[in-house]
């Protein structure tokens, strides 16, 4: 008897331990359902298999679990004439879709693909084995918080582009934090938000300030295209990429709720160019940063003359194009639109290659070892 209830009163505690843990998971409040996701413009992996989608068509964060996926070896991937192939399967042609985003699950380096159609229909696709496959979102495990004071669909720049697609430029997790660059409806627009995760109630934001080196100015308005939090001598910090194209450092635990913030503007990498996406990689060792652009070649820059360099840029750089602050080297690969990390060491990129052709591959790791 009492052998008996000595084991059941295991089991009861053993069942407890695991029902509260798994209550604990970052998932416990989500639901099944169509999350309504309208637009994908910046999409990355937290724990767990989720996926964090940046709409800003709908100036909403959703993460999609994704874990259920079957992981695939994608460690040869290469996948040619990726438009025709994506144009093939949404019954389209080439020049009506754009590849939006791009990201891998570190978890089990499975591949996915935002794509926008000029419809306006929203499409993700997993890379499987070197083809493609729909991942259906109109029903999906999710939780999804509204952004506070986007930027308005109505607002555009002095151009008469629409501003609406900048509401999440990029968008990260870490530390329990979805953290995500755009630009809000207030007077300093450019803004970096900090929203906690699980989603809550409450949203954190704050407004941002660089200067500009090759505009020869402070401003206020531009966001950040595309940013890394990362540690810096022991302590986490934002590397931030901006068009035309400063290269900005804002220490995380200075941005605060409603403060106004300005940054440290560590290089300018050359004008007439916007970065895509910025990655780190590496080991100990050998540790760097890699910077898509879109109009130069992508760059890599050794995380040890970034921990290095400790002044800011504060006067113009009037030679046109030039480079100044952190150096950095220009790899051979041109035309990146879409960068990630694969593994510790290993790059993935979208390509357009000198004969015309879109590739899906993997960058060679020779280059940053």
């Amino acid at each position: 008897m009492k052998t008996y209830l000595t084991s059941t009163i295991l089991s009861i505690f053993l069942f407890s331990t695991f029902t509260i843990q798994a209550n604990s998971s970052l998932k416990s409040d989500f639901k099944t359902g169509d999350p309504g996701i309208t637009s994908i413009n910046s999409m990355f992996f937290g724990p767990e298999g989720i996926l964090f989608i940046g709409d800003s068509k709908s100036a909403q964060i959703v993460a999609v679990d994704l874990s259920k996926h079957a992981k695939t070896d994608n460690s040869k991937v290469k996948i040619n004439q990726l438009d025709n192939l994506i144009a093939d399967m949404l019954g389209s042609k080439v020049d009506q879709i754009q590849i939006t985003d791009m990201a891998v699950n570190p978890e089990n380096n499975n591949i996915y693909l935002s794509i926008l159609h000029s419809s306006g229909k929203v499409v993700l696709l997993r890379v499987d084995n070197n083809t493609l496959k729909v991942v259906p979102l109109d029903n999906v495990s999710f939780s999804k918080t509204t952004l506070l004071d986007p930027v308005a669909k109505e607002a555009k720049d002095k151009r008469g582009r629409e501003l609406r697609k900048w509401a999440v430029a990029d968008i990260k997790y870490s530390s329990g934090k979805v953290l995500l660059s755009g630009l809000s409806n207030k007077e300093f627009a450019s803004t970096f938000r900090s929203i906690d995760f699980p989603f809550s109630k409450e949203q954190n934001y704050s407004s941002l300030e660089i200067y500009h080196a090759a505009h020869g100015k402070y401003e206020t308005h531009a966001p950040i295209k595309t940013f890394i939090p990362t540690k810096i001598k022991g302590n986490t910090h934002i590397v931030a990429g901006y068009t035309c194209t400063p290269l900005v450092v804002f220490p995380i635990n200075e941005i605060k709720p409603g403060k106004h913030n300005k940054g440290r503007t560590v290089a300018e990498l050359g004008s007439g160019n916007s970065p895509v996406d910025i990655i780190e990689i590496g080991s100990e060792d050998k540790h760097y940063l890699l910077i898509a652009n879109n109009n130069r070649p992508l760059m890599k820059m050794d995380f040890k003359d970034l921990e290095a360099y400790e002044d800011s840029l504060t006067t113009p750089v009037t030679k046109k194009g030039a480079a100044e602050g952190v150096s950095y080297v220009n790899l051979p690969f041109v035309n990146v639109q879409q960068l990630d990390k694969y593994g510790d060491t290993d790059f993935l990129m979208v390509q357009r290659e000198s004969n015309g052709n879109l590739a899906l591959k993997m960058g060679s790791s020779w280059w940053v070892k």
